[in-house]
């Protein structure tokens, strides 16, 4: 697969972190089904969620959910609008009712914690705040009185994550939002796995969630309609209009995802093209890592210039955009340089990235 090409003949590697990069005969699917969707002569955008047509989309999609996450059969899988932000509050606003156990690992996790407080007492077990959440904690005591544990797997700020499943003596539940479907996961493992779908599944729009069944009878206070997870679950998704197009597109990306291998597959991709830019950024004089090596991110690469060359980042930066290279600036709150490898970036992207590295070092090294 190949990246496409703009109107000035220059390939574009898509390193954005979210909305992301999604594989190109997905986008060229949705594109037809917005002129005709399914031979129905109506566009994807203007058809009823209530057709035949678009209900059993949501049937596939969780299949094809089930299928390539060996989700068992005692849990349920919904989708909803709002991105993982409303999660935060909607979590908690399920299930704390006295004390819930959070892991601070980046400024994701830190918003889920504020939301978290409206609903009741939020206990921080452990925290990477003290080394700029350049690791992931380890061997932390979990209490177990608490409501549940909340982690976030992937931390795109900082270029983060897990490699294991947690094992957690309280409910786990679990922002996945950026590296969902990017590795093998024991479900089991979790009472809720969620997030937004805007970095491997879908465009902007959609929220996934899946939950053990005994979790909808933890529901600790009477709450608005749309903010019960039962109500969405006992509904199918469809309480109200769910977000139509991200759905679909969100289904088109498990299929492709099945076609290529399913997730042991993805997970070979995704080492492999890590390793490779990981690999350019430990050598290469003018760059460094941030996040230490064991808990360095799949997903999402970051990396600033090494000490005394740090004038050279604005350079660098027009440089790799002059070779196709777009969304590598790294977070606002961290600078430096960030490249997000999500299940659809090709490796040649990433192979494109380490040759510019290599010619903006052979200009700069002597």
């Amino acid at each position: 697969m190949s990246n496409p090409i703009n109107r000035t003949g220059m390939k574009k590697h898509n390193f954005y972190a979210g909305p992301a990069i999604l594989p190109q005969e997905v986008i060229e699917q949705a594109a037809k089904a917005i002129v005709d969707f399914n031979g129905s002569g109506l566009s994807l955008l203007s058809i009823s969620h209530r057709t035949k047509d678009f209900e059993n989309v949501l049937a596939d999609a969780d299949a094809l959910f089930r299928e390539l996450l060996h989700i068992p059969d005692n849990y349920r899988i919904f989708y909803v609008g709002g991105g993982a932000s409303t999660m935060f509050y909607e979590v908690p606003a399920n299930f704390l009712g006295k004390k819930a156990g959070y892991v601070n690992t980046g400024v994701w996790a830190k918003k889920a914690i504020k939301e978290a407080k409206f609903y009741g007492e939020v206990e921080t077990l452990a925290s990477s705040d003290d080394k700029n959440f350049t690791y992931i904690p380890k061997g932390f005591a979990v209490p177990s009185d608490l409501d549940y544990l909340h982690i976030t797997t992937n931390n795109t700020i900082y270029g983060t994550e897990y490699h294991e499943d947690l094992i957690s003596p309280v409910p786990l539940i679990a922002d996945m939002s950026s590296d969902i479907l990017s590795r093998p996961v024991d479900v089991s493992k979790y009472a809720m796995i969620y997030g937004g779908a805007q970095k491997n599944l879908a465009p902007a729009g959609v929220t996934f969630a899946i939950i053990r069944e005994d979790m909808l009878e933890r529901q600790v206070r009477e709450l608005p309609t749309m903010v019960s997870f039962r109500t969405h679950v006992e509904n199918g998704s469809m309480f109200n209009t769910p977000p139509v197009f991200p759905i679909y597109v969100l289904c088109e990306s498990l299929k492709w995802l099945k076609s290529i291998g399913g997730v042991p597959e993805i997970h070979r991709r995704n080492k492999e093209k890590a390793a490779l830019l990981y690999a350019e950024i430990d050598r290469n004089p003018l760059f460094r890592g941030t996040a230490v090596e064991e808990d360095r991110s799949l997903m999402n690469i970051c990396f600033v210039m090494s000490e005394g060359y740090e004038e050279l980042a604005p350079e660098f930066l027009e440089f790799a955009k002059e070779r196709g290279m777009v969304g590598i600036k790294g977070h606002r709150l961290v600078g430096g340089f960030r490249a997000s490898c999500y299940n659809a970036l090709p490796k040649e992207s990433v192979e494109a990235l380490v040759a510019c590295m290599q010619e903006f070092e052979h200009l700069h090294v002597k």
